[in-house]
């Protein structure tokens, strides 16, 4: 069950004590000086903490220019959130778009961005990712990643269809192909079950490298970093051109994420995969890397509370229903939403349904939607339960106690809007739904609720995806950041496919960076 704490004394102590927390962390803590380092155990031009899109991508760049590259992950295997995230990218003004007569552009991708991140995202790194993002795309398909042929995905709170569909359904599809050309790399170490305990610094306040665990073993404790856990053997190792910070959000970390949303009870469900913590982003704030919104914390409202983490049902749940069916009250039998709106904004009104009774909402499609869109998206939430069939709109309404003449009125009426392209109740754009209705048996529904999936806060970079200090406002020397562990890029919430390139990107960036080196 997805809970939160809505108490306006419980927000206000604990905001004192996020606040408290922050500061003593940046006025305790200032990394390993180098001064003390008697020996190095390893030298590597460059170190990569974190194995997912961002880790992958600069480890991919710099690799390939030539440098000795080691690249560490926590967990037993490479990926983190990457490899189980859903995978589809967002990719504004690109080639498939501009031969099916999509009108997209740079000023319209930031300003969807702009729209659900309520006007707080950095457009400095969103004007960034709009001019390279084609560079990217090209980049991971020189890997062996595969899209889908000639399709855009019209992901919620985008204007037009602008994202390229994985073939594989999740992010495994680049994370496998971008591992096995790493490997392929005799100059670039991956290393797992090898986790990152603090920076090494010069006097100058420069990043000289990092102190690490190797044999590591992840306890499964949902804490920015247990204290207790002393597995692993100690390893110094000097970073000669950089680190690179790709260690993802901290969406599991119990204690750091209800520091920053009180809201949030440990309770509370996360898409993400265990490991996402908050350890790294701690250390690189303990010296003096600049905070960037670290208060926002999205939600994922395709998820099901039926099913623990991500489970199976979300590409479903997104792409089925919300995209192109629509979702109801069962109290009321009618829906209360924009379905294709930004992911804050259909979690806030699911929220609202959902009240502190569990009443779940229930998202409607039909047969034509399921053919239209990746058949195999329903074929193991039907397995799993989580998604139920039935052969008439009352035979659904029965199942899940919906009000019955009322939902059935609204499917009608939805139906209508669909024909007139236009809906008069929220102003959901229907012009991409292609004439589909829900009017075709049988007739598939589904509960769904938000889940913690991100965290928009991390470390401040720039352009260059260096690392910006809070003390001096430059860059910190010789550090570096991309994907979920930096901030400012989605702002108070992101859209769909939008992480991806983010992170793609920015890791791609500070590769390209460490390459033209000297």
């Amino acid at each position: 069950m997805t809970q939160i704490d809505t108490s306006r004394r419980g927000f206000l102590k604990s905001a004192v004590a996020a606040s408290a927390a922050m500061m003593s962390a940046a006025a305790v803590h200032a990394g390993i000086p180098a001064k003390s380092v008697a020996k190095y155990d390893e030298t590597f031009d460059v170190v990569i903490i974190g194995s997912g899109f961002a880790g992958m991508a600069c480890a991919l760049k710099a690799g390939r220019a030539g440098l000795k590259v080691l690249m560490i992950e926590k967990m037993s295997t490479v990926g983190g959130n990457s490899a189980i995230c859903g995978g589809n990218v967002a990719c504004p003004v690109n080639p498939v778009q501009k031969a099916q007569g999509i009108k997209d552009s740079k000023e319209l991708f930031i300003a969807d961005c702009l729209k659900d991140g309520l006007g707080i995202n950095h457009t400095n790194l969103l004007s960034t990712i709009a001019d390279r993002c084609n560079d990217t795309i090209q980049m991971v398909v020189d890997c062996g990643c595969e899209f889908v042929p000639n399709k855009m995905l019209f992901e919620g709170g985008h204007s037009v269809p602008r994202s390229y569909e994985i073939k594989a359904g999740t992010g495994s599809g680049y994370i496998r192909p971008m591992h096995e050309e790493l490997k392929k790399l005799k100059n670039v170490v991956i290393r797992t079950r090898c986790k990152f305990d603090d920076f090494v610094m010069e006097e100058d306040g420069s990043v000289a490298g990092i102190v690490c665990r190797t044999g590591y073993r992840f306890n499964n404790k949902a804490v920015s970093d247990d204290l207790e856990n002393k597995t692993g053997k100690k390893s110094v190792v000097r970073a000669t051109k950089g680190v690179m910070l790709a260690a993802g959000g901290f969406s599991r970390d119990i204690f750091f994420r209800q520091i920053q949303d009180p809201r949030v009870v440990p309770t509370t469900d996360s898409t993400n995969q265990p490991g996402a913590t908050a350890g790294v982003l701690i250390k690189a704030l303990g010296i003096g890397a600049a905070p960037v919104q670290l208060c926002w914390l999205q939600f994922l409202p395709y998820c099901n509370p039926r099913e623990k983490g991500f489970g199976v049902s979300v590409n479903f749940t997104n792409h089925a229903c919300m995209d192109l069916g629509l979702v109801v009250d069962r109290k009321t039998g009618r829906r209360f939403m924009d379905e294709h709106a930004g992911r804050k904004i259909k979690s806030d009104a699911l929220f609202k349904v959902i009240g502190t009774d569990e009443n779940y909402p229930i998202a409607v499609c039909d047969d034509s939607i399921v053919k239209a869109i990746n058949p195999s998206f329903v074929k193991l939430p039907l397995e799993m339960g989580t998604v139920k069939k039935f052969d008439t709109l009352e035979a659904l309404a029965d199942h899940f106690g919906i009000k019955k003449d009322a939902f059935l009125e609204e499917v009608k009426k939805f139906n209508g809007f669909v024909k007139a392209g236009e809906d008069k109740d929220f102003g959901r754009i229907l012009s991409f739904n292609n004439g589909l209705t829900v009017s075709q048996g049988p007739f598939y529904g589904i509960e769904c609720c938000p889940k913690i999936h991100h965290t928009m806060g991390g470390v401040m970079i720039n352009e260059k995806a260096e690392v910006i200090s809070a003390t001096t406002q430059k860059p910190i020397k010789g550090l570096y950041a991309g994907g979920e562990v930096t901030g400012g890029v989605h702002g108070a919430s992101r859209l769909g496919t939008v992480a991806v390139i983010d992170a793609l990107t920015f890791g791609m960036i500070a590769g390209e960076n460490f390459a033209a080196m000297k």
